[in-house]
């Protein structure tokens, strides 16, 4: 069987260290944890699990603080978890069978995020990254700022999910400012970086700059085909957000140029046309929504909701709008299989109870 090195990156995260190590602990081989800076008991909890505890003078450059961490780990091969990471029970035993079954061909374990949850803590916004690698120099982490490592050689998706959940606010400005500090000192941004940067705009609120950025993007026609369709879905909320609305659905529908339709963007089409009280046309972007396949493995955000949940709820309303009842009760019924305690849902049965 391989062995697993976990390499950890820290700071500041003594409320929820403990929990990420703890669960962690019996299915890696070694636990490396590198602190770029704690002023609490972050490292004091580290050495509790481990004493394998680095100190890493901060530079701004996530990639750095990673590298070093990687180049601690011994293990055939190295995984990354964030400390407001969980390997839930669930997943634990999962884990177990893959490490088990890995087979020393394979280069790089792609495993499911999770990143938000709905009422009932299934998973309604997902992504697959690069989580376990071959102990070879090309794991290598790359970017200042949602830094990312190229999956090589032979590569498997593991349906094994890592949680992401934290106790506490995270500052919403610290990647933002970041990206700005590069930018001061007369850095270029990589295709990527500038489509990352473009979201943290969005994040902060500042429309017109993100508008530009994900323009200049897209333009330059070397994104990821994946941030290119995500692209034009946050640069329509951008210009939705400017008041500018056939802005917004030409940023929707140039998304089609790069692959076909993705239910997320059909969401956001439909959304448009209810907006404007074009509830038929919203019926057909929402039911188009239905038909699209989910395609987890290619690595885009995954809206879980948009494949299923959001369609029906929205159809329901469209239908009620159009005095077609049964059709609106029919999908609440079908989002209510999806999420029995949406908020919305009840709410809706509530009403067409009270309305019949």
């Amino acid at each position: 069987m391989p062995t697993i090195s976990l390499c950890m990156i820290v700071k500041n995260e003594e409320e929820v260290l403990a929990r990420c190590l703890a669960g962690a602990k019996g299915l890696v081989d070694e636990i490396v944890v590198v602190d770029t800076g704690s002023e609490d008991s972050t490292k004091e909890i580290a050495k509790q699990f481990t004493g394998k505890v680095y100190d890493f003078a901060w530079i701004d450059h996530f990639a750095a603080a990673r590298n070093f961490a990687f180049s601690k780990g011994t293990g055939d091969y190295l995984m990354w978890l964030d400390a407001d990471d969980m390997i839930l029970p669930e997943d634990a035993q999962s884990f177990v069978e893959l490490k088990r079954r890995l087979d020393h061909s394979v280069d790089t374990v792609m495993m499911k995020y999770n990143i938000a949850f709905d009422e009932q803590g299934k998973p309604t916004f997902s992504y697959y990254r690069e989580r376990v690698m071959r102990n070879d120099p090309r794991a290598r982490w790359e970017g200042a700022i949602h830094e990312v490592i190229a999956p090589f050689g032979k590569i498997i998706h593991s349906p094994v999910g890592v949680t992401h959940r934290r106790k506490s606010k995270t500052d919403p400005l610290r990647n933002l400012r970041l990206f700005e500090r590069l930018l001061a000192k007369g850095e270029t941004l990589s295709p990527r970086e500038q489509f990352y940067y473009a979201r943290e705009l969005y994040y902060g609120a500042r429309y017109a700059e993100a508008c530009a950025v994900f323009e200049a993007f897209l333009d330059g026609g070397k994104g990821w085909i994946e941030n290119n369709i995500e692209a034009c879905r946050v640069l329509a909320q951008c210009r939705d957000a400017l008041g500018q609305r056939e802005q917004a659905l030409q940023a929707l529908m140039r998304s089609f140029a790069y692959d076909a339709p993705r239910a997320e963007i059909c969401c956001a089409l439909g959304y448009h046309f209810f907006a404007r009280q074009a509830y038929e046309t919203a019926v057909h972007w929402y039911q188009s929504a239905l038909l699209c396949p989910r395609k987890d493995t290619a690595g885009g955000f995954m809206l879980e909701d948009c494949y299923g949940y959001l369609p029906h709820l929205q159809l329901c309303v469209c239908h009620d709008r159009l005095g077609q009842t049964a059709q609106a009760v029919a999908h609440n019924e079908e989002a209510g299989k999806l999420r029995p305690q949406s908020a919305a849902y009840l709410h809706n049965k509530t009403y067409f109870e009270g309305k019949v």
